[in-house]
Formats: C-alpha cells, structure tokens, sequence
C-alpha cells in the first residue's frame, strides 16, 4: 500500500500513443508530422474560436503585432541618428536644431510605444473576457446535448475537465503568440537588412544559435501536454478531496467523523504523485536552455567586439555602433521570441485538442428517423417493454434483463423490489435518458427511438429520489417544473396547494420570492430535506405531463405528510398514466399493477390481492414491512 492506505499509483504506459522514432532521413517528414500532429488544422481552429466570438479581436490583435514588429527598427535608427547628431552638433559640424529633431522624434515614439502598450493590455484584457466566455458557454451547450451515458465514462470526465481547464486561457494565448511571433519576423527581417551590410554572415549565425533552442522548447511542449492529459486522473481527484473537504452538505459528517485529516493527506498524497513528475520536466528544460544560453551569450559578446572593431576601424560612426549592437539583440532577442511563441503555440494546440476532443463528442440519443415521429399529447398512451435488457456503458453486467412489461394509458404502477433490483434504471429506460442494450421499447405501438427526443421528455412530469435543489427563488424552484411556460403565479400557488408546501412558505420571509440556499444571498434560506422534497412535488404539479413518474417522491417525508400527498396525486394522476417507485409499500395497495423486480428481472406482476395471494416475494416484502411497522406500533403504546 502506498501513503494515507492508497494503493500505489501505477504508471500509465502511453508508449503506444508516440510515433516510432524515424530510421533514416526519407521518415523524418513523416516522423515530424506524427509528432506535431494537425498543428494547422488545430490552430485554424482556435482562429475560428476568436472569429466567432468578435471580429473586431483578430484585427485589433493583428494591427498591434504589425505595429510592435516596425517599432524597434523605428526606435534603434532614431537613438543612432540622434547620438551620431549628438557628436556632430559637439564637432561643430550640425546645428542643434538637427539634435532637437531627432530628440523630438524620440519622445514622440516613446508616447506612441506607451499608448500602444496600453491599449494592447486593453484589448488583450476584454477579448479574453470574450473569448472566455464565449468557450465555456460553447461547453456548455455540447454538455446539455451529450448523452446522459457519457457521465458514467471516466473518460468523459478526462475531457470534460481538461476541455474547462484550456477554455479559461488558451486559445487568446495561443493567438497572441501567433501575433508575437509575426511582430518578432517583421523585427528580424528589419534588422537583417540592416547587418546585411556590415556582414551577410552574421544573421545566419543568429538563426543557427536559434535551432537548440526550438528543438529544445518544441521537444519539452510536447512532454508537457503528454503528461497534463495523462494526469487528468490526479487533477480530478485533488479536485475531488479539497472539494469534500469544502462541501457544506458534506461538512457536518467530515467533522464528526473525523475525515479531514484523511482527506488532506489524500490531497497531499495525489499532489505530491502529480508534482514529482512536472518538476523533473521543468527542471531538465531549464537545464538544457541555461546551457545553450551560456553558448548564445559567448558568441552574441564576439559579434558584439566585431562591430566594435568596425568602429575603431572608422568604417562606423560611434551612434552606428548602438544601431548595429542593438540590431544583434533584438535579432537574438526576437529569435528567441519566435522560437517560445512557436513552441507555446504548438503547445497551446495541442492542449486545445482537448476542446476540438469534447466537442467532437457524438449524440447518439437521437430519432432513427430522418423526419422524428411527433407524440401526441393529452391522450392516454401506452407503453411496451420487449424483451429489454440493459447495462451501463463501460460495464459488462446487465442490470436489466429481459424485461416484458405493458403499461395502458389511465394505469397506475408501482414498482417494487430491494436496492439495486434495477427499478431506476427502468425509469431511465422509459424516458429515454438511455437506449436499451437489447429489445425495444414501445411508445403508443412505435419504437420510442422514432420520437424526437426532446418531445419524448416533454410528455413527462417527473420527480427523481435525487431531486434538484437549485439556489434560486421558491417561485422559480416550482417553475421549473416547465420553463418553456410563461410564469402563472396562480397555477404556482396551486402547485404548493397540491405538493403541500404552501403553509411552510407563506412562513417563509418574502413568501415565493423568497432566496432559497446560502450560495449566492446572504438572506436566502436553507429548507428541509422532507420541504425540498415538497418542492419537487409542486413541480411535477406545475408541469403539463401526459405521463407521471414518481421514483420515491415521498422518501424524505413523515407518514401523516406522505399520505396527504398521496392524497393530491389521485388527483394528479387522474387519465394520466403513472408509474410509481416506492419503498412503503402502504401506497401499492390501491395500484392497478404492482411490478415486482429482483435482480433486473421482472418476477411478479399483478394487483395487491393477486400478489398476496401468491405469497411470493410481494408478499414477503409487504409482511415484512407490515409487521415491522405493527411492532413499531404497539412498542410506542406500551410506552
């Protein structure tokens, strides 16, 4: 075992996913484009991104790189003309007006270098607001189009995480060194013409000091994004123990039971796994660019004594001598710059992937049919169950098997079994959160995969055991129920009328206006379990639904408010096709069937007086239950 009781981590062996090191010069072209991939098609991409999100972003952005890529030539002619005047003027030979011009020039380029300075930060500051923004909501929408089955992959979480982490600031980073990398070729194009004169050599000697270093920069940029996406796992699980340990529904039972010692040294434990091998990458890159910089810097101070040669040699002026060493830096300087903004860029693509990944995502929950079939609404459906059989993506075990069941419009259902007998599960199935692994499933004499999806999910009114708590307004909380419906505060009222909610919230301080959770308002008020579940309830009572589907609405309430809601529901569910899950199995007795499911499979199937008799598993289960509560009773009048 490994620290705080883990199991020790095991090393993911990504060897199969690097291209075979070329074996001659004639796979070199194929070996490079394996390893960069579609750099191209990855960085048109990301233009595309920033296109969409404002036009006027790429042009701003392009405009100021062009500017920054003149303005060293600008400023490195107008400081040798200004000191060449400088010692003219001291020889006598000009007059200071000629100095004062070109001092002139100066300050007015120092102005517009600042001036553009500053509406660079403005700009890069708004349009990564923009850009941002537009990403993650771009997320958002694929998200709400995925297949409910995505979330039980791991994988889906790996780019779902990683798609989040790069939308924040990789795509106006990587767009920005794309410009800079433009500005630092329009600087050493400049200054090459310029040394052109005094030595053809000395930009080639610039540009072959460049190549370790790209080769140095490019090699690590890769080895950075293998290993951020191979420990996507590590990320999540930090993720995961700091936010338990932040969690206020979590924080009473992490107190109690002592868990944030636990937690933290987990947290600890799966940083220092995740650090250990980032450091070795930071450490090894430095180590080889300190080295190559020592050599750069020792034949940068030999040019330098070359041109200082020319002066002493009368073949320059002394201003010149500034021109010219300041051309060699901002040559190096701007080689340099192209070689990290490259190497970013390409890094940035290949991080950006992780988006072009999740949003290449595909649908599948979708009509077979090129034309959706359209169901009807405000009838009695029905719905048919053959030979269904199912299991989770990613799982090997069927957690339903061979389901044959017909539900008939006006019918009430209850479906009953143990944990994990797969009566959820079914419910998924029925509302076409997930296609069935075997058999089809029928909906008024069709294949429900004929139906638009989304005009399936509107024929029910549903109440989940997992039920939303959203921090927002009671009135809201209800009206979720249906959101493409236009707010009615009376169809609201009547809904907390029916869910029995309504004494509890005219208690509350602004009624159904009034904040709900701590999130967002200081004001907003926390509920019980048993009145969130009441709200659940009045939402199903707001929805327009031809079918209802209660998977334990009553679970987290007393008897006395159980049977009152239960009492709303005959009315709710009268013409209405309902399909109930319930653990109290008081609430099956008046059901036209009762479902009785163990282990995935359908076993019983009747009325309460059909299954009594059989003395099967119903019976055991409701005889059990019957006498617990029996026994429950006669102990609290004994007392």
């Amino acid at each position: 075992m490994g620290p705080g009781g883990m199991p020790p981590p095991l090393r993911p062996n990504n060897d199969h996913l690097k291209p075979p090191k070329p074996k001659g010069i004639k796979e070199l072209p194929g070996y490079i484009k394996k390893l960069t991939g579609d750099f191209f098609g990855r960085l048109l991409y990301i233009f595309k991104l920033v296109w969409e999100t404002r036009k006027w972003i790429f042009f701003s952005l392009l405009f100021i790189a062009v500017l920054r890529g003149i303005l060293p030539i600008v400023s490195a002619y107008i400081t040798a003309q200004l000191i060449n005047n400088l010692a003219r003027a001291y020889n006598g030979t000009v007059g200071l007006d000629s100095v004062m011009f070109w001092l002139v020039l100066q300050f007015v380029y120092l102005f517009i270098s600042k001036i553009l300075g500053f509406i660079d930060t403005m700009v890069t500051r708004i349009s990564g607001e923009l850009v941002t923004n537009h990403i993650k909501v771009k997320i958002l929408k694929k998200a709400k189009e995925i297949d409910l089955g995505r979330f039980d992959i791991p994988e889906f979480y790996e780019k779902l995480e990683n798609a989040n982490r790069e939308a924040s600031m990789r795509p106006l980073q990587i767009l920005n060194s794309t410009f800079n990398a433009i500005s630092s070729s329009i600087t050493i194009v400049s200054f090459v013409v310029l040394l052109w004169s005094i030595g053809p050599w000395i930009p080639l000697v610039l540009a072959l000091l460049g190549i370790p270093t790209a080769i140095v920069n490019f090699v690590f940029r890769r080895k950075n994004v293998n290993y951020m996406r191979f420990r996507s796992k590590d990320r999540r699980q930090m993720e995961y123990y700091s936010g338990l340990m932040t969690n206020k529904d979590l924080a009473k039972e992490v107190r109690l039971f002592n868990l944030s010692d636990t937690f933290i040294d987990r947290f600890s434990n799966v940083f220092k796994r995740y650090f250990s091998g980032l450091k070795k990458l930071i450490l090894k890159e430095n180590i080889w660019n300190i080295s190559i910089t020592l050599i750069t810097v020792i034949i940068n101070c030999l040019l330098f004594l070359f041109v200082a040669f020319k002066v002493t040699e009368g073949e320059l002026e002394i201003g010149d001598y500034t021109m010219y060493t300041g051309a060699l830096n901002s040559i190096s300087a701007s080689v340099t710059a192209i070689i990290t903004s490259t190497a970013t860029v390409f890094e940035g693509t290949l991080f950006i992937e992780n988006v072009i990944r999740f949003m290449k995502d595909k649908k599948t929950i979708v009509s077979s049919l090129e034309e959706p079939r359209i169901p009807q609404r405000h009838i009695g459906h029905t719905i048919e169950f053959k030979n269904v059989s199912f299991k989770y993506p990613g799982t090997d075990k069927f957690v339903l098997k061979n389901i044959n069941l017909t539900l008939n419009p006006g019918e009430t259902a209850v479906l009953v079994g143990l944990n994990g007998a797969g009566k959820t599960t079914l419910i998924k199935l029925l509302t076409r959160l997930y296609d069935p692994t075997e058999g089809v499933i029928l909906l008024d004499g069709y294949d429900i995969k004929e139906y638009s999806p989304e005009e399936v999910y509107d024929l029910f009114g549903i109440i989940f055991q997992d039920f939303g708590k959203y921090a927002v307004s009671v009135k809201e909380n209800i009206a979720f129920g249906q959101v493409d419906k236009e707010i009615d505060d009376e169809s609201i009222e009547a809904a907390a009328t029916q869910s029995d909610s309504l004494d509890f919230i005219k208690k509350l301080p602004a009624s159904f206006d009034t904040p709900l959770m701590r999130y967002f308002e200081e004001k907003g008020i926390e509920l019980s379990i048993g009145q969130w579940q009441k709200l659940s309830v009045a939402r199903a009572f707001y929805a327009d639904s031809d079918i209802l589907i209660l998977d334990e609405p009553t679970a987290s309430l007393d008897a006395i408010a159980e049977q009152e809601i239960f009492n709303q529901f005959d009315e709710l569910r009268k013409d209405k096709l309902t399909l109930f899950v319930s653990h109290r199995l008081s609430s099956a007795t008046t059901a036209s069937k009762i479902i009785v499911l163990m282990d995935g499979q359908i076993v019983e199937e009747g009325t309460h007086k059909q299954l009594m008799e059989l003395n099967g598993h119903y019976y055991t289960l409701f005889s059990t239950q019957a006498q617990r509560y029996i026994s429950s009773l006669q102990e609290d009048t004994n007392e």
